[in-house]
């Protein structure tokens, strides 16, 4: 969580908003009130983002206070230390997460070894054929590949998919995780592979987006639909 980043974007909201009041009693008609109550949206969303536990009628009396020139009700050092402890908070639930991430995904991906339709290579990369190809080229790391894919966590969230949007996506083969990187140097043209992704050969102990906690282990429907020449 981002709390240092909340500091300024409060601060700048608290200067545009002309005024703070209950729902019914608010007018958004001026060009100033629809402004205000834009920032307002700005400082909201921003919380959302960083995933900090806010009280609203405390931040609302902290933006009155600050525009109206009032005299602050909580001394920078206090306000500083309540940030830090928020931050403190949210890093420990953050790294609880990651562990029954990494936990999930260790025992998810040992029982999938189990099943004889499985493959697993050296690098722990898991697969499983669904349709296969006799002959053709397999892309090289250097080629351009165009392909159809479906991915989900371990527990079938979906996270991202070309299959969805309808539309496939065009990358080259070394510009993408490990993962795929080997996968794909092993899939001939009209292959459509399922692939177990460990954490590892994804995106490790990093969060790429919220929906792919850290330490996950990822799961794709991949179909080769061409090497783009």
């Amino acid at each position: 969580m981002k709390l240092k980043k909340l500091i300024p974007v409060v601060a700048l909201g608290s200067l545009l908003l002309a005024g703070c009041g209950q729902e019914e009693k608010v007018t958004l008609e001026t060009t100033a009130q629809k402004a205000s109550y834009g920032a307002g949206l700005n400082i909201g969303r921003q919380i959302e983002r960083e995933g900090a536990e806010i009280d609203l009628e405390a931040l609302v009396a902290g933006i009155r206070d600050s525009v109206e020139k009032a005299e602050q009700k909580v001394s920078d050092d206090e306000i500083q230390a309540a940030f830090m402890a928020l931050r403190e908070e949210a890093e420990a639930k953050q790294q609880a997460l990651q562990a029954e991430a990494a936990k999930a995904s260790e025992e998810f991906l040992a029982k999938n070894a189990e099943r004889d339709e499985v493959q697993v290579t050296d690098s722990g990369l898991q697969y499983e054929v669904m349709t296969s190809v006799e002959g053709g080229e397999s892309p090289a790391a250097t080629d351009t590949v165009r392909v159809h894919y479906h991915g989900t966590l371990t527990n079938g969230e979906v996270f991202d998919s070309s299959v969805e949007r309808g539309q496939p996506a065009e990358f080259p083969v070394n510009g993408v995780i490990r993962g795929w990187v080997e996968a794909l140097q092993m899939m001939k043209p009209g292959e459509k592979w399922k692939l177990f992704i460990p954490a590892e050969l994804a995106y490790g102990e990093r969060s790429p987006s919220p929906r792919i906690p850290a330490n996950s282990a990822l799961v794709f429907e991949v179909e080769l639909l061409e090497i783009v020449k």
